[in-house]
């Protein structure tokens, strides 16, 4: 076990903060690990620099933090399935990730947090965009939270990986299994109370919520479409510029994020591992 002393340094106003003096690459001590959970519930999306991980590392890093997901339709690393290897060719028109979303909200226990380490990236463009929902949800005024409060909404994978859908989009170097008729709907409350922190955030998902429970889309529409463009506010948000090396670990629970594609005729390749909850959470 090696026992490293992180440095933390925040970016922005609403969330995001910068580590170092960590090598992920090493088997941390429990103490380090603790001190990298707490940035990362406090901040929300951390990152990291300068490191370089093969897939087992992240793998054993990730693992730290929970049992880590297996994508239902993103196929994995061979022989490593909880690696999912995110890859824009230059030929690639669409990027996987475009458009603002949180991970895995259209499964029935969402996953905790999403490790995204750069191996290749442009030489301009690229960046990824981070949306603190808790900010969202603590500007609302107190009559809408007081509304949103005893809401749920419906969560699903069908529009986003069914045929038409963004992420189902055919890439090169990405396998993709469209979800039709393979989808289930998922029913999460509108606002989240974190279990760590107890710090409330909404969560709902361009991607993935279809309609508040016990409404129709028709009805639905109005309010999600506010809550859509108020939770992607710029106050509310923090960006991160990618280099070689560069790591983003964000909280699913209270954050949206929105990777760019800004960088047409440029190769962009990173690796992700998902966190999902333990058993008994």
């Amino acid at each position: 076990m090696t026992d490293q002393t992180p440095t933390v340094r925040r970016v922005a106003g609403a969330l995001g903060a910068e580590i170092s003096g960590v090598d992920l690459s090493r088997t941390l001590s429990g103490e380090t690990i603790a001190a990298i959970r707490q940035a990362f519930v406090e901040h929300q999306v951390i990152f990291f620099r300068d490191q370089t991980l093969t897939p087992g590392q992240q793998v054993a890093f990730g693992a730290r933090f929970g049992p880590l997901n297996i994508h239902p339709y993103v196929s994995g690393m061979a022989g490593q399935p909880e690696v999912m290897e995110i890859i824009k060719e230059p030929e690639d028109q669409s990027n996987f990730g475009g458009g603002w979303h949180s991970d895995m909200s259209f499964l029935a226990r969402p996953a905790i947090g999403s490790i995204l380490y750069a191996l290749e990236v442009p030489q301009y463009g690229g960046d990824t965009l981070f949306a603190s929902q808790a900010a969202a949800y603590e500007a609302l005024s107190p009559g809408l939270k007081q509304t949103l409060e005893g809401l749920n909404a419906v969560h699903s994978a069908g529009r986003e990986y069914s045929a038409q859908g963004h992420s189902a989009q055919k890439r090169k170097s990405m396998a993709v299994v469209e979800a039709e008729g393979a989808f289930g709907e998922f029913i999460h409350p509108v606002v989240l109370t974190h279990p760590e922190t107890g710090r409330k955030a909404l969560y709902v998902n361009p991607a993935f919520t279809m309609r508040i429970d016990g409404w129709t889309k028709r009805e639905s529409r109005p309010l999600l479409n506010f809550l859509f463009e108020h939770c992607r506010y710029e106050g509310f948000t923090c960006r991160f510029a990618w280099r070689a090396g560069s790591i983003a670990f964000w909280d699913n629970r209270s954050v949206w994020h929105f990777a760019l594609n800004d960088y047409p005729g440029q190769r962009r390749h990173m690796r992700r591992v998902t966190v999902d909850p333990a058993a008994s959470e």
